[in-house]
């Protein structure tokens, strides 16, 4: 008996061994399908996602302007102390990187990116490329003179200052601009003047209009998603789909809908004015005030949709119970009902937020020019000053505020978690 026991052992024991391993067979195909499964959503994110955040933070260090078409000119003022006038290599470095341009177009870029720093620096570049070739033969210090013959601004340091301030690809120019910080001549880092420091105050205004949206949107969205929270599913599911109708109109539809509402002669005024509330027209439109109504329109569902969603996890015996226990309804529902649903507030405001202060289209036609937030002038750099450094910059720090709120967030979600 005691060998045929020994036997039974040594039997199982190779069939426990494959069975293991066609345990991990079975858990390396289930592992490969669901990869499988999930590579193309990959592959979507990488390439619609990630791509371009990478070439956004890459553009915005990035300063392929100067460094592209002034090579020789960058060479030569690398060991210039930026007092003096450079030495006459950087003249003939000039003259050789300009008229080695291929047309007027990369000379047009090159001054544009030159006058951002420098004012007049457009026509100096344009002027000498259109007076270029010099001459033949030419020795450094000749075409020096020559230089300043056609333009006497290239005497003058400050030209060369800024050119040697860009020679290098990648600069921190454009995130320093884009929180009113720049270089001096020497390099050092310093404050803006106080009439060129103008992002700080545009990035409080675009925090304070996105503060005030979602405050309001909070106040109207929490009684309305506990009403729904509180219905049967038919009903709930009807107002619901109410709701949602916003999601499926286009924001611009909706933004000119807002401009015919809120005009003087339009519904909201009218209406105010035939109730007796207001005695004349109300300026509702090109301001803050049209600014936040709209908004706040457009996006409620966003702070509707996660409180609903919290609350209807929320059993309605609580409040019962505290109610039984003695406490009065208004005591039970702030008490017990509404620390339950502070991971709905927290999600929908943080929802809120991050979209208010991507704002663009909304500030732009409903807003003046004291109502723009920071997307405004992301789309100015980008179409009309075509400086996408600049714009790059600005969208790094809206990515940047975003991500800390995340940070935040996500903080006081775990110690509340913790402390639970």
């Amino acid at each position: 008996m005691h060998s045929l026991a020994l036997d039974d052992q040594a039997a199982a024991a190779p069939r426990g061994q494959d069975l293991a391993r066609a345990l991990q067979r079975a858990e390396r195909r289930r592992k490969l399908t669901a990869v499988s499964l999930t590579l193309p959503l990959l592959v979507f994110l990488l390439l619609t996602f990630l791509v371009p955040i990478g070439a956004l933070l890459k553009r915005a260090v990035e300063n392929p302007e100067v460094a592209d078409v002034l090579v020789h000119t960058g060479g030569a003022l690398s060991g210039w102390n930026r007092q003096d006038l450079p030495p006459a290599a950087a003249f003939a470095g000039l003259a050789k990187d300009l008229g080695a341009l291929p047309d007027s177009a990369q000379a047009g870029t090159l001054a544009r990116r030159l006058n951002s720093e420098v004012p007049g620096a457009r026509s100096l570049v344009m002027k000498t490329y259109r007076a270029l070739p010099l001459g033949e033969g030419l020795s450094p210090e000749q075409t020096r003179d020559r230089l300043i013959e056609v333009d006497a601004r290239w005497g003058e340091a400050l030209y060369w200052q800024a050119i040697a301030k860009n020679a290098s690809r990648w600069t921190p120019d454009y995130l320093l601009a884009a929180v009113d910080l720049h270089r001096d001549a020497a390099g050092h880092i310093e404050a803006m003047p106080t009439e060129q420091a103008v992002f700080g105050k545009i990035l409080l205004r675009t925090f304070n209009i996105s503060a005030v949206v979602t405050v309001l949107c909070l106040l109207l969205a929490y009684p309305l998603a506990y009403w729904l929270s509180t219905m049967e599913a038919r009903r709930a599911n009807l107002l619901m789909i109410l709701v949602l109708v916003p999601f499926w109109t286009s924001i611009l539809v909706r933004v000119a809908a807002w401009i015919v509402l809120l005009q003087r002669e339009g519904l909201v005024n009218s209406a105010l004015v035939g109730t007796g509330l207001i005695d004349e027209p109300l300026a509702l439109l090109f301001n803050r005030t049209g600014v936040v109504i709209a908004m706040v329109h457009i996006l409620l569902p966003f702070m509707i949709l996660p409180l609903y969603s919290v609350m209807k996890s929320v059993p309605p015996t609580y409040l019962r119970a505290a109610i039984s226990l003695g406490s009065s309804p208004l005591a039970a529902f702030f008490r017990v009902y509404v620390p339950q649903t502070w991971s709905g507030v927290g999600a929908g405001a943080l929802l809120v937020f991050i979209l208010s202060i991507g704002y663009y289209v909304t500030p732009a036609l409903l807003g003046g020019a004291d109502d723009q937030m920071l997307s405004y002038y992301i789309a100015q750099y980008t179409n009309v000053e075509i400086n996408w450094g600049m714009a790059c910059a600005l969208g790094a720090v809206l990515l940047t505020a975003t991500l800390i709120l995340y940070g935040v967030y996500r903080r006081m979600v775990k110690s509340e978690l913790s402390l639970g």
